[in-house]
């Protein structure tokens, strides 16, 4: 699963940079959105990974802080920029669909750039405020952590510090990084529907729609498991659950992108036949 991830949105990524017909604005987001997926699982997996390939007696779950802080800086750094990168796209189906004519003076480069530039930023200063909050934490009664890498919640809960605070700037986080861009594609996603219901013609609600069918499908994927993952009732079993539907979008999610985007995309399926050929050529 990880060698497909990284592999498949480096794909991704290199398609986009090499084949012309792929520099619009979505294409440009998908290339920020598969970079920030590569980081994303590199900076969580391999430490999985190494645990579960050493055997049981001589297995070494170790972190030092340092290497804690730095996995726990990249993962909310690049969570939170898949958040920005998929509104950013929700915002380009939006325009594509309901102001198709001046869709390319809309979206423009300038702004577009400035989008992924902004997204990236914000993910950047949020994870270093959440770092030091982490630096400056103790634990002195407990030093395992309940989890497969370096959770904010799951360091928290075993820290002697009083963390009520950070856990009020956590929420408010959460509203502001989370719930804001969530409730921005829904509300694309409304605009985006009434629109194509106002297409007289079968076919054109149809590929319209189509247009679409790729960015609503990773978004249901990426928000499904943390939606349920932070509205379910804490209680003993919880715990193994958030593992699971941790693992689901930490390593699955990110793997299916590529396959999501690149299967019934003409554009993608050409760009690759293109390359094939130039390689059979060379």
């Amino acid at each position: 699963m990880y060698l497909l991830t990284v592999n498949g949105n480096l794909l991704i990524t290199g398609l986009i940079y090499l084949e012309d017909r792929l520099h619009t604005p979505m294409y440009f987001f998908l290339g920020n959105l598969s970079m920030a997926d590569v980081t994303y699982v590199s900076t969580t997996l391999p430490k999985l990974l190494s645990i579960i390939a050493t055997k049981v007696a001589t297995q070494d779950n170790r972190v030092t802080l340092p290497t804690c802080i730095t996995q726990a800086y990249f993962f909310m750094t690049t969570a939170a920029c898949d958040v920005f990168i998929l509104t950013s796209m929700s915002y380009d189906r939006y325009v594509a669909i309901c102001r198709p004519l001046n869709y390319y003076m809309i979206m423009n480069r300038r702004l577009y750039v400035l989008m992924a530039a902004f997204s990236w930023a914000i993910s950047i200063m949020n994870s270093l405020m959440y770092s030091c909050f982490i630096s400056t934490l103790s634990f002195c009664s407990s030093h395992t952590i309940d989890h497969f890498f370096c959770d904010l919640n799951a360091l928290y809960a075993i820290t002697t510090s009083d963390t009520r605070i950070r856990e009020i700037i956590m929420i408010i986080g959460d509203i502001v990084l989370a719930f804001v861009p969530f409730s921005l594609t829904i509300a694309s996603y409304v605009g985006i529907i009434r629109s194509i219901l106002k297409i007289n013609s079968a076919e054109g609600r149809f590929k319209a729609f189509s247009s679409c069918t790729s960015h609503l499908t990773t978004v249901m994927l990426f928000y499904g498991p943390i939606l349920f993952l932070y509205t379910q009732p804490k209680s003993i079993d919880s715990k193994t659950q958030d593992k699971i539907l941790s693992l689901l979008y930490m390593a699955v999610v990110p793997m299916l992108n590529p396959f999501v985007y690149t299967l019934r995309n003409k554009n993608f399926l050409g760009a690759l036949r293109n390359m094939a050929r130039i390689k059979m050529t060379i």
